[in-house]
């Protein structure tokens, strides 16, 4: 069976089947992509297709990323950026992904030859952030999660911006407030009790980004019943994206990409299938 690409509830998907036969219907494998390299669901499917995983894997594009960029440019996102990082740019785009999957989840169960047991879930970026709002609301029974270069505090992210806008970020109360919601180390105790997670972080990701991910992986080690189904991976010469600019199209699989996709594919083939 061929790639699909489709639209769920609203939100376009770029799906890969298992490869083989199956018996019956197979696990769920939903991920959400970066706004780096590569920044739609195609592209992402491309860098991380995990075909050693005997599930659907579903690649949901991020808002106004992809099929819902306007005018089919990035040059909205780029104005929402310069508006206000995370007032207008980052949380409404973290917000609305994880809000629009109940949905869309329905949608793909409805098109998709997949099992009605708990997903598996993963993040990339921003998208990890997306990953980690799905497991906090706990709408959705999960299974397994991972997460790549995640932005686990906005705050961190917020500063990466500067650049677009060209200006230091106005932090206001509101804006404070907006950070303390999407800070998933201040709210690891809302992750108590979570399925096992997998943390890849590339040793010449951003210095903050990487501090975060290992003070994520160490709260919540404190809080799990079983630590070791936590787990911190730090890949060699893997920066922040995991495709060439612009990443916009699928495109060769990069070696560092290749790592990650190694690791990817072991853990949600230990972990999707019981």
């Amino acid at each position: 069976m061929e790639t699909i690409n489709g639209t769920a509830a609203g939100v376009p998907f770029t799906a890969l089947p298992p490869e083989g036969a199956t018996d019956g219907p197979a696990p769920l494998l939903v991920t959400w992509h970066m706004l780096d390299a590569p920044r739609t669901d195609a592209a992402f499917a491309a860098a991380l297709p995990m075909s050693g995983v005997p599930a659907w894997r579903v690649h949901l594009g991020m808002p106004m990323c992809g099929a819902r960029m306007v005018d089919g440019r990035v040059d909205a996102v780029l104005e929402l950026a310069r508006e206000d990082a995370l007032l207008s740019f980052l949380a409404p785009f973290t917000r609305q992904a994880a809000d629009e999957f109940p949905a869309a989840l329905a949608a793909l169960r409805e098109q998709l030859p997949v099992d009605d047991g708990p997903v598996g879930v993963l993040g990339a970026s921003l998208g990890g952030a997306v990953a980690l709002r799905v497991l906090t609301t706990q709408r959705i029974p999960v299974r397994a999660a991972a997460l790549v270069n995640p932005a686990v505090r906005v705050r961190s992210a917020v500063g990466l911006v500067d650049g677009i806008a060209g200006h230091a970020y106005r932090w206001t109360e509101e804006a404070h407030r907006t950070a303390d919601e999407l800070d998933f180390v201040a709210r690891a105790g809302d992750l108590e009790g979570q399925p096992p997670l997998l943390l890849v972080s590339g040793e010449l990701d951003h210095p903050d980004l990487r501090a975060d991910a290992s003070d994520l992986v160490g709260a919540l080690r404190e809080r799990y019943a079983r630590p070791e189904e936590v787990e911190l991976v730090s890949v060699p010469d893997l920066a922040h994206p995991l495709a060439e600019e612009p990443g916009l199209e699928p495109a060769p699989q990069l070696p560092t990409a290749k790592a990650v996709d190694d690791i990817l594919t072991r853990w949600f083939a230990r972990q999707l299938v019981c």
